[in-house]
């Protein structure tokens, strides 16, 4: 294997010429920096990466932190980070928690500083103040307030804005006897999603019980769970909003299971517009949140505060709000149909 050294020689200059045209740092003419790069090319010579973590204190990744590696939002707002990252001329390493509080601490210490230059972070329940302590940046991801700073640097998306568009369309179809599901149950991160919604219900007249909510884990087995919970003990329902693409999916096939067809006897509602939405069938009618965009804010954003002072790089002040969200209206959505005419 080719070392630098030998890049050194080859091309006339000392080591430490290579290493500032490899970084891009210090003052090297055109003409050396051309020399040094005809070396690499001529000698096939690849940085060591791990010598150049150890040597440095930090290596040449960013980490990206998710819940959950089995939720499709997270692998789909991964490759979106990863092609920004490699964009940039950085690697993105995923570490993946298992809603684990523990598992995302271990992380934190052993990755930040050393094998990460800075961390994204998606886990919203974990404790701030452990965030704000770490040894390199971090990023919280789709934070769902952006009208309440969490302290720490973070990509907002108006998650409320998002429940409103969905309460909005099921009520611009005729809808009033409204279920709904809330992944990851009371208290959870989709508060603003819950309030969103039903704030919109509010403002447009329409009553809404308490009793027509379910909190179930955000999945599709919690939404099935759900939906089956809220069908079977009010079967007046004409329609299920849930806070996730997931558990909407899994409403939808508590409904059929139970002989409902969907959208004729039931209307399935969901937020994120995670690919398997498009594919479920009957397609789901959902809000879509700016993901890829989310990501590309995410590690434009990390990289601004990577090598910064550490009070700078953990500031409160640096809050960044993508585009709106989306109504995008499917198969799975249509006026209700009087009662009467349900299937048994």
């Amino acid at each position: 294997m080719t070392t630098l050294s030998e890049v050194a020689n080859h091309a006339g200059v000392t080591p430490a010429t290579v290493s500032n045209v490899l970084r891009n740092r210090g003052r090297v003419s055109n003409e050396t920096r051309q020399r040094v790069l005809d070396a690499i090319d001529a000698l096939g010579y690849r940085p060591n990466l791990n010598a150049r973590a150890l040597a440095e204190g930090r290596g040449p990744t960013l980490a990206l932190m998710v819940s959950s590696i089995a939720n499709p939002f997270y692998p789909e707002f991964a490759l979106a980070a990863e092609r920004a990252a490699r964009a940039h001329g950085s690697f993105m390493l995923l570490c993946n928690t298992n809603d684990d509080t523990a598992t995302a601490h271990a992380y934190l210490n052993q990755l930040a500083g050393s094998l990460s230059q800075g961390v994204l972070v998606m886990n919203g329940n974990l404790d701030f103040d452990v965030l704000r302590q770490s040894r390199c940046p971090v990023v919280l991801c789709m934070w769902e307030k952006p009208h309440e700073s969490p302290g720490i640097p973070c990509i907002a998306v108006d998650f409320y804005l998002a429940g409103q568009l969905a309460a909005q369309h099921l009520l611009a179809l005729g809808h009033q006897a409204i279920g709904i599901v809330v992944g990851n149950g009371k208290g959870g991160i989709h508060t603003s999603r819950l309030r969103g919604f039903t704030d919109a219900m509010a403002a447009a007249g329409v009553e809404f019980a308490p009793e027509l909510i379910e909190t179930v884990p955000d999945t599709v087995q919690g939404g099935y769970d759900g939906g089956q919970t809220l069908l079977q003990r009010h079967p007046q329902l004409t329609a299920i909003f849930a806070t996730n693409d997931l558990p909407a999916i899994g409403v939808m096939h508590a409904a059929t299971d139970l002989g409902l067809r969907i959208p004729a006897d039931l209307s399935v509602m969901g937020i994120t517009d995670i690919q398997m939405a498009q594919e479920s069938r009957p397609a789901l009618s959902t809000v879509a949140v700016p993901t890829q965009e989310a990501a590309e804010l995410a590690v434009s954003l990390l990289r601004t505060l990577v090598g910064q002072e550490p009070r700078a790089a953990h500031g409160p002040h640096q809050m960044l709000v993508t585009s709106e969200p989306v109504l995008v209206p499917r198969a799975s959505t249509a006026a209700p149909r009087a009662a009467s005419t349900r299937s048994d």
